[in-house]
């Protein structure tokens, strides 16, 4: 397992042989996927800011309440305020055995209040998948509402006969998918040039279990 040198956090990155891994990947870049695999061969405790802030702010702690009033108003929350809930995740017993942080950072500021607050990965994976392919992933999905099942017209077809009471989500057109490409592009570089030293970039666009044999390489290496 990489161990790369640097002062680490005595809680969050003490032990060497220690799996600590960022995920990222752009909207629909299977990252749900490989996150889910990861967790279930390596056994490493799966967190997510957005789930954190909105558990937070459903239990009424005083962290959640302070979010929700930048959430009410249609703000941001603040980097500091999600690295701070971040890092208290991180600190709890379950995360003593190894973390995947799914989904953050997203901009150079949010890697850099979260290396300010000790907490660095051994290993920050990438999942690169071209726009064109994970907008034709987007259109083509389909739920059912009957049975929360998601269905894609192409690549996971439904049965023929619940194909009329199929719903497709209001954002996942070409246009807004396309928008959230960009604004994934606009930050994208910025946050890997923090990790130099840990990122793996990893072609995203094949079968999965492909996908996940160089995952897999990359956090044992």
């Amino acid at each position: 397992m990489r161990g790369r040198g640097g002062v680490r956090d005595e809680i969050l990155c003490s032990a060497s042989d220690e799996h600590r891994i960022i995920i990222c990947g752009a909207p629909a870049s299977g990252k749900g996927t490989q996150c889910e695999q990861i967790v279930a061969k390596y056994g490493l405790t799966h967190i997510s800011a957005g789930d954190l802030l909105r558990a937070e702010t459903s239990a009424g702690t005083e962290i959640g309440l302070e979010a929700k009033g930048y959430m009410e108003v249609g703000g941001l929350v603040p980097d500091e305020l999600v690295v701070k809930l971040v890092k208290a995740r991180l600190s709890q017993p379950d995360c003593a055995k190894g973390w995947l942080l799914d989904g953050y950072p997203r901009s150079k500021a949010q890697a850099d209040a979260l290396k300010a607050a000790g907490i660095e990965p051994n290993v920050f994976l990438n999942l690169e998948v071209p726009d064109d392919a994970i907008v034709a992933r987007v259109v083509g999905r389909r739920m059912d509402p009957e049975t929360g099942k998601i269905y894609h017209m192409e690549f996971f077809p439904p049965p023929p006969e619940i194909v009329p009471r199929l719903t497709q989500r209001a954002d996942d057109t070409e246009e807004a998918c396309r928008n959230r490409l960009a604004q994934h592009a606009a930050n994208v570089e910025a946050v890997l040039g923090s990790y130099p030293d840990m990122c793996v970039n990893i072609d995203g666009n094949r079968d999965k279990m492909d996908v996940f044999a160089d995952v897999c390489k990359a956090i044992e290496a």
